[in-house]
């Protein structure tokens, strides 16, 4: 906090520091007698009618009474890495963009539309896997969906080109021609990334629904964690790494959506013997990076070292190919995973989030 040479708290911040990144001491109870203070930092996305806003590393929104303030200032955009390899948010966000590709996009100004929409029977069997040359939206059969939201969201690197409402408006005509619901994937909590859009998608009524984390390492720790090869390396994902894959019944569109990426691997430890793979991964090598994704262990064979064998297999061939770095995605409540990468020596990078339009219908054109 800011002490004045008189030894007193000073209020550093003002309306015109909206974008950047400050820390802020405030009364816990305004008007109490107790003086209990609470500190938060993040990026502060607005000041309005003696109100700020502030988003934390996580994304969480806080707003905070002007007249509860004690203190403040801005403070550096991100606090120094101590381990792991240099990155930037927008880099990571290309990488883990080409390790998953979609089926169609568009760009709109230097923002992606991502689509990769596959038909799901009414009867709510698995998605059919559509014949050659068909296209993935074409069928109407049943209800469309899009497979994963990370392959059916807008990547917002930049400016769209218009007005935020005007662009909003051109992600939800372009989202709902397809069928389906619009999102938008955004970053909070490192340098370069998007606390602002994500304050002004809340304002419109944008609901957050997914909130993970990016998490990055050095490769060649995770090939080391485990000696020889008990995992069966392929350039496709068979039959038998689709049955332990946790998406069921995947059709041509995630078949798609798997196999995309500059340099893909499919990581499969056999089970035993007429019985679904007892752990399976994914890994894609894109130059410096590889990124893991899809590994999954038989909950009976947890706690083995099976996903550790997984990883090692790919991280072994992705060294092979030149990379250095790793990355993974990791959702907020799994614990088991969160322990394993941390123990490969894996930290949070950012933290990534998927909002969804109101419910409201958007305007259409004449």
């Amino acid at each position: 906090m800011e002490i004045s040479s008189t030894g007193r708290f000073e209020v550093r911040i003002t309306a015109a520091d909206v974008g950047k990144r400050v820390s802020v001491r405030r009364l816990s109870e305004p008007g109490g007698t107790g003086e209990k203070f609470t500190d938060t930092v993040g990026v502060l996305t607005s000041w309005d009618d003696g109100v700020l806003l502030i988003t934390r590393k996580g994304g969480e929104s806080v707003r905070i009474a002007e007249s509860s303030l004690v203190a403040g200032k801005v403070v550096p955009a991100a606090p120094a890495r101590r381990r792991g390899p240099a990155a930037t948010y927008e880099e990571l966000a290309r990488v883990v963009a080409r390790a998953w590709r979609p089926v169609e996009s568009e760009r709109l100004g230097e923002w992606e539309l991502r689509a990769a929409v596959q038909e799901v029977p009414r009867d709510g069997g698995p998605p059919r896997r559509a014949a050659l040359g068909e296209r993935p939206w074409g069928v109407v059969a049943g209800r469309r969906a899009g497979f994963t939201r990370r392959a059916n969201s807008v990547l917002p690197l930049g400016d769209p080109g218009l007005p935020l409402d005007e662009a909003l408006t051109a992600v939800r005509r372009w989202y709902g021609e397809r069928g389906l619901p619009a999102y938008v994937q955004t970053a909070t909590g490192a340098e370069g990334t998007q606390e602002l859009l994500c304050a002004e998608l809340e304002r419109r009524g944008w609901v957050r629904e997914v909130t993970a984390e990016l998490w990055i390492g050095a490769l060649a720790p995770v090939a080391d964690r485990a000696e020889g090869s008990g995992a069966v390396l392929s350039r496709t994902a068979d039959e038998a790494w689709l049955a332990r894959y946790q998406r069921k019944g995947v059709s041509e569109v995630a078949l798609k959506v798997l196999g995309s990426g500059p340099s893909v691997w499919f990581a499969t430890v056999p089970g035993a013997a007429g019985e679904a793979p007892a752990a399976i991964g994914r890994c894609v090598v894109d130059g410096r990076w590889a990124s893991f994704a899809a590994v999954e262990v038989d909950p009976a064979r947890r706690r083995q070292g099976l996903a550790t064998t997984v990883m090692a297999a790919l991280a072994r061939q992705a060294l092979a190919e030149g990379a250095s770095a790793a990355c993974l995605q990791v959702e907020n409540d799994n614990a088991g995973a969160r322990a394993l990468y941390a123990g490969s020596g894996f930290a949070a990078h950012h933290a990534y989030h998927h909002y969804r339009e109101p419910a409201t219908e958007p305007p259409t054109s004449a």
